[in-house]
């Protein structure tokens, strides 16, 4: 049973409250790294913990004024701590915070985006396995081209999302960086030590080398994975949306009982979830693109790249994240037409058995070219007299000379053309 998809994990990641929550985290492991250094007595970061909080509603009342959400945010907190206050943000810059906050909550986007994909993974290697020998027309330019089987096409996209895990475990460790380097990157109010202290805590790793801000190439990294996942899962659905249409519908979407197609037309059924995942990947692509113009920067720092990450970073990630629960949905509750597959398999009366025959009269000594020509024209007979493609190469005097009727028996085998598909489940360890 799949699980109803639910907005508020994801979202609650970019949610002020997990924000400013982590920010107040950083804040006083900032002043617990200086204790040790001997820079803030013990006693006064003990006092500090114990009073630190903030409330959303003051930080906004005190950022109508300030036009600064950071510091609003630290106005509103030494308001909780007092006269120890004077020892938050000791030699940090604004971005500290906020890059480093970001490195805390991209990660824990990416935990859920990987849970995500795994769960898809586990269902499309379970479903390619169950329909390994399903047999369906294979389709080149949306043209009949040869036998495959439906098992292989999840397959396919099995190892697509394997690639894409990947992917997304690299981006991941890219974007889970902090940054405590004061406000060129130069430390020169904090040590770097501080920093490493810091990011160990919150599982962060340090920026090698940063300006006022984490460079920006590595959050359009992640941007860029988010896209070429929506974009396989587009690539999927759009398979499944070819193969609902009425004149194939090999598959079909799960619809619900009491779901409705139209407000006209009672009988539809329609692909609205697959359509609904190849629209939203426009967006993550639109996404990614803003994230690749964000890391041309003035000199240490703009502040060009922030408003649109406030909404392309968050966006992305539960877009996503939707994308790919839909997307489990639709597997999991597939509607697979057997019957009608093999009713398309025969609907060019043999014609996806023309290379084979082609093959074959190489192998009696005919050269391609003569032996294509005479394949194609007993294949464009059945074309335009809608007859059947066996027929006419029996009826051709010239096919009889090199090919007997137990031959063409041979050849018009289907299960020639699935013969290694074993090998290739092994090959993908399925």
């Amino acid at each position: 049973m799949i699980e109803r998809y639910s907005l508020a994990k994801m979202s609650g990641i970019w949610q002020d409250e997990n924000k400013f929550r982590i920010m107040l985290e950083i804040e006083l492991l900032v002043c617990e790294a200086q204790s040790l250094q001997n820079l803030i007595p013990k006693s006064v970061v003990k006092r500090i913990k114990s009073k630190a909080r903030f409330n959303l509603s003051r930080i906004k009342k005190i950022e109508e004024k300030t036009q600064h959400d950071i510091v609003a945010f630290l106005t509103n907190v030494a308001e909780y701590i007092g006269s120890d206050a004077k020892y938050l943000h000791i030699g940090l810059t604004s971005s500290d915070l906020l890059d480093t906050t970001l490195g805390v909550q991209l990660k824990q986007a990416s935990d859920i985006l990987i849970e995500d994909l795994r769960k898809l993974l586990n269902l499309l290697a379970a479903k390619a396995k169950k329909y390994k020998d399903t047999v369906c027309i294979g389709r080149t330019h949306g043209v009949h081209a040869e036998p495959i089987t439906f098992g292989l096409k999840l397959a396919l996209w099995y190892e697509e999302t394997k690639r894409n895990l990947e992917r997304l475990h690299q981006a991941k460790l890219a974007v889970s960086t902090g940054k405590i380097s004061g406000a060129v990157g130069t430390y020169s109010n904090i040590a770097p030590e501080v920093e490493t202290y810091i990011c160990k805590k919150l599982g962060l790793k340090p920026a090698a080398i940063s300006t006022q801000v984490i460079q920006r190439d590595v959050y359009a990294q992640y941007l860029s994975t988010l896209a070429l996942i929506g974009t396989s899962l587009e690539k999927f659905a759009m398979e499944i949306r070819h193969l609902q249409r009425t004149e194939v519908l090999e598959v079909e979407e799960p619809f619900a009982r009491g779901q409705k197609g139209s407000s006209a037309m009672p009988h539809k059924r329609n692909p609205v979830i697959c359509e609904r995942i190849c629209g939203l990947a426009r967006l993550l692509r639109g996404n990614a693109l803003a994230g690749l113009e964000n890391i041309p920067l003035w000199h240490e720092r703009d502040i060009s790249h922030s408003s649109a990450e406030r909404v392309i970073l968050p966006d992305s990630s539960i877009v996503l994240d939707y994308m790919l629960n839909k997307f489990i949905e639709v597997i999991a509750g597939l509607r697979v037409y057997p019957q009608n597959m093999l009713v398309n398999l025969v609907k060019t009366k043999g014609l996806i058995f023309s290379q084979r025959v082609l093959l074959t009269l190489m192998n009696k000594g005919l050269s391609r070219p003569k032996a294509y020509d005479l394949v194609q024209r007993c294949a464009m007979q059945s074309w335009r007299q809608n007859t059947d493609f066996k027929g006419n190469l029996l009826n051709n005097k010239e096919v009889s000379n090199y090919l007997s009727p137990k031959e063409l028996d041979e050849i018009f085998n289907l299960n020639y053309y699935l013969r290694n598909v074993n090998k290739i489940f092994k090959r993908l360890m399925l």
